[in-house]
């Protein structure tokens, strides 16, 4: 049975695939062969069919990923699965599938690996006598509350064991699984320990469909914002991706919803296009807004120093140039309008935490 296309079908399908954001599988980059194929019509049908989720294990020897940059409001982070169902196609972790030999496209939101020992992993690195808390962030790369996280539970083991230690932990997700997990995420915020960042990117019910397939819906999220904050977890709003002439008109609105509710803090992100994501965004625009899609990557362009993606500290999240001053003027005017904070939000507590040393002392 015939289960892949070569190389340029899968980097140049007919249409979209439902309930997908990639198109596309292109090939990995550090792949040194290319296939060429003179006709792709006998594959035309094929792309069309979704291709089916795979759950793969990922037995991880460590949980906690480190980071120093500058513009990440976090330097600890825990990424219960690599690869993300929810598809947005835009995503910038897509090219981190590549480092296992798999594609950023279709690969990326249909090969989930999960870690199963992600709690023991954990308990073990707070349990370690060199441990020196900090808050923990997450999701920073793929969405711990995606569709395989309601049968897996992984996010919400880990959970668990921040609370058994105390320890301070974000989260940030464009999920409604969250919710699932208040009565932890709850506990934790009594000692001031727990954070939800809700991404949101659309009002709209079509452009989420477009835009991020497997995601919770507008109204969803929403919902996520009022219910978590009425739950007394903090709660920041990530207004991101912005993309010109996609949703960056909804600006005013999404602030105006957000501002609805108790929220601590909110912020936004200009579209970032690192690698491979700017061929399969490209591919994305094609599909969806033909005739503007010319103007849209002229003017990230134009705020990317000329090129699909800069990644300098201090402009990647925000971009440079007129159309990024703009935006962030309107930003700062809507959310002075309806008195929103703008930024990270009070800083979560690391003075509970439940060391080693704190356990021998208890015993004596």
């Amino acid at each position: 049975m015939l289960t892949d296309p070569p190389a340029d079908v899968a980097s140049n399908p007919a249409r979209a695939i439902k309930g997908r954001g990639a198109h596309s599988n292109p090939q990995n980059r550090f792949h040194q062969q290319r296939s060429v194929s003179t006709s792709a019509e006998w594959f035309e049908n094929l792309v069309q069919v979704s291709p089916a989720t795979e759950l793969i294990a990922d037995h991880a020897k460590t949980i906690i990923s480190t980071n120093k940059s500058p513009d990440i409001p976090f330097t600890q982070s825990i990424n219960p699965y690599k690869g993300c169902e929810h598809g947005c196609v835009y995503c910038y972790a897509r090219p981190t599938h590549e480092y296992l030999e798999l594609s950023p496209g279709l690969d990326f939101e249909t090969k989930i690996f999960y870690k199963p020992g992600a709690a023991s992993l954990l308990r073990k690195a707070f349990e370690a006598p060199s441990y020196q808390c900090s808050p923990i962030m997450l999701g920073a790369n793929t969405d711990p509350y995606q569709p395989a996280e309601k049968k897996l539970k992984i996010t919400r083991h880990i959970l668990e064991v921040c609370l058994e230690h105390q320890h301070p932990v974000s989260i940030i997700t464009k999920g409604s699984l969250v919710l699932r997990d208040l009565d932890l995420l709850s506990e934790l915020a009594t000692l001031n320990l727990s954070k939800v960042v809700v991404s949101l990117t659309t009002l709209s019910n079509d452009t989420k469909a477009k835009l991020e397939p497997r995601t919770a819906s507008p109204t969803a999220r929403l919902r996520v914002i009022r219910e978590t904050g009425e739950a007394g977890v903090p709660v920041n709003v990530m207004l991101a991706p912005m993309i010109p002439f996609v949703n960056d008109h909804e600006l005013e609105e999404l602030v105006s919803q957000c501002a609805e509710h108790s929220i601590m803090a909110i912020s936004y992100i200009l579209l970032r296009l690192p690698l491979g994501v700017a061929a399969l965004f490209r591919a994305w625009l094609q599909e969806h807004y033909p005739l503007r899609a010319e103007r849209v990557m002229n003017t990230i362009q134009a705020s990317r120093g000329g090129k699909d993606y800069k990644a300098g500290f201090g402009t990647r999240m925000r971009g440079e140039g007129v159309f990024a001053d703009l935006l962030s003027q309107r930003f700062r005017v809507a959310c002075k309008r309806h008195g929103l904070s703008t930024g990270r939000g009070a800083e979560l507590s690391c003075q509970h935490f439940r060391s080693a040393a704190n356990a021998q002392q208890e015993l004596f």
